[in-house]
């Protein structure tokens, strides 16, 4: 048994996947989060998520993603914990999520661990974010998404906000990934709220 998987569930460790979509910038910042919360996570990265981390963030991001993961499967091992539903966990989030990770869960095809551990939350009716990341959808995202929704995953596509009128990348990229936090039941206290509409 992996570290921190006897955990009750209200301290059981979060499941990060990262897969080969554009967003690895969302991923360090939410796992920069949870770390700074204490809260333990651990992580799956696809082949091509390696790839296109190194390719946005360098072999420096790639490095901070797995040095703060209290675990980091390899995703072709289909006998890993997160295989099975009788581990517990807080909640999966993919982040970023392909479309091709997401037409595999909406339809129940379990080609690596992400997937099969995302069927798992499914089945055990467990939480499931799945952030997208693709534009413009076509009529498969569309139906894959809708497939996943109604399977009880969480569609969040990594769609930013700009009221909060962020100063560059980072402080855009921090906020998405605290009301992502927040949406999981955590407190981020360095958010910059709305506070409506000023004349």
């Amino acid at each position: 048994m992996s570290p921190g998987l006897e955990a009750s569930e209200g301290r059981a460790p979060v499941l990060l996947a990262v897969t080969g979509a554009s967003g690895s910038l969302y991923a360090l910042k939410f796992a920069g989060i949870l770390d700074r919360l204490g809260q333990e996570y651990h992580l799956i990265i696809s082949e091509t998520g390696r790839q296109v981390v190194r390719i946005e963030e360098g072999d420096e991001g790639l490095e901070s993603l797995e040095s703060r993961a209290a675990c980091v499967y390899d995703f072709r091992d289909l006998a890993a914990p997160p295989a099975s539903g009788s581990s517990l966990w807080k909640a999966m989030v993919i982040l970023p999520c392909t479309m091709g990770t997401l037409g595999s869960i909406a339809r129940g095809i379990s080609q690596n661990l992400v997937h099969r551990a995302a069927d798992c939350f499914l089945k055990e009716r467990r939480r499931l974010v799945l952030v997208i990341r693709e534009t413009p959808f076509n009529h498969v995202h569309l139906e894959n998404m809708l497939a996943a929704h109604r399977a009880g995953a969480v569609i969040y596509p990594a769609m930013p906000s700009f009221y909060h009128r962020p100063a560059d990348l980072d402080e855009m990229a921090y906020f998405f990934a605290g009301r992502l936090a927040e949406f999981l039941g955590f407190r981020v206290e360095s958010l910059n709220r709305w506070g409506g509409v000023r004349e």
